[in-house]
């Protein structure tokens, strides 16, 4: 009898195939965000906040380490290719590529930042306005490149992909006094909230009318959260994941709201929360066995340059393991949340 993961990839495979073979109705993947789809930006700025060392990449293309916080690709690399478009998204700042290659796929994500900007000055990356000011300027090249309407078609056309929101919690307001001072956790959300609404305003106001909100994933359950719940044996952090639930609940508010007020949008809520849990809670359908600790080094805390290639406990195959390190998802995982995604939410601009 086929596995759930069997049937699962069958399906996804099924839906890739058909935007394939229909050309799609997407000509470019656009992403603002954090580490979770920066493709290697951090590596053109000054900050520790980086991943262009082994053995981050390691199963990419040629085993090299781009800046992708990750053994290999990451999610909107997958959902990319599942548009029919470009295997991978690369890095606006990275200066080995062009505007033809932008013009089909460009990320201005900042491992680090979030949504406030006293996140981003944390580890002095970039800013989710300034990533907006790379979006413009990507703009004048694209109308350069392209020619006014055409660039005016493209960027209408294109899917709009943010992911953010995980550092403002987790490396912000609960590891400062700052900002845990100046809200409680219910009126902090409500100002990242209030955030999220003025960047997608600016997105329409710029061209953008296809927008993939997403929401954050079960940020309890990372290894790093595991190994500080000293209390709740190791167990995910159900506080930390509450609050997931509930910051989620108000982007998908955010989302029905501004479908309402803006003409012509199509906007979506990408919620990775369950289908990541699913994985977290159910490793087996999916051919993983370790759901507690990550593939690098001890897997307890390490990332970044704490997760380094020699490390003796690094584990030898990533794809058996649900983190790669102590904060973000392998290869894998980053697979597996996309498929679900692109099948069950992003199936609508195909």
């Amino acid at each position: 009898m086929a596995t759930m993961q069997t049937l699962f990839l069958i399906s996804v495979q099924l839906l890739l195939m058909l935007v394939r073979t229909s050309g799609g109705k997407v000509p470019a993947i656009i992403v603002f965000g954090d580490s979770s789809v920066d493709a290697g930006n951090n590596n053109f700025i000054p900050t520790v906040a980086r991943s262009n060392f082994q053995p981050y990449g390691r199963d990419f293309y040629g085993g090299r380490a781009t800046g992708r916080f990750s053994n290999g690709k990451i999610a909107t690399d997958f959902i990319s290719e599942a548009f029919g478009l470009k295997p991978t998204i690369p890095a606006y700042l990275d200066p080995a590529y062009n505007i033809s290659e932008f013009a089909t796929g460009v990320t201005f994500a900042s491992a680090g930042t979030g949504y406030d900007n006293a996140t981003s000055n944390v580890l002095s990356v970039i800013p989710l306005w300034k990533e907006l000011e790379y979006y413009k300027d990507y703009q004048k090249k694209l109308r350069t490149y392209l020619g006014e309407k055409q660039a005016s078609e493209r960027i209408a056309e294109a899917l709009h992909i943010t992911s953010m929101g995980t550092n403002d919690f987790l490396e912000n307001y609960y590891a400062y006094p700052g900002r845990s001072s100046q809200f409680t956790i219910t009126h902090y959300e409500d100002f990242l909230v209030r955030i999220a609404d003025n960047f997608i305003k600016e997105l329409y106001g710029l061209g953008a009318r296809k927008i993939s909100l997403g929401g954050l994933p079960p940020m309890g359950c990372m290894p790093l959260e595991r190994t500080r719940n000293l209390i709740g044996s190791h167990d995910c952090s159900q506080r930390y994941n509450n609050l997931a639930l509930e910051f989620n609940g108000k982007l998908k508010d955010l989302v029905e709201k501004l479908n309402k007020e803006l003409p012509d949008i199509s906007l979506v809520f990408s919620n990775p929360y369950y289908v990541f849990l699913h994985v977290i809670r159910n490793p087996s359908l999916y051919g993983i066995d370790v759901t507690e600790v990550a593939c690098c080094a001890t897997g307890l805390f390490e990332m970044g340059y704490a997760c380094n290639r020699e490390n003796p406990f690094t584990c030898t195959d990533a794809s058996k393991y649900v983190f790669w390190d102590s904060f973000h998802p392998t290869e894998k995982t980053n697979y597996v949340v996309a498929s679900y995604l692109v099948k069950t939410v992003l199936a609508k601009f195909i």
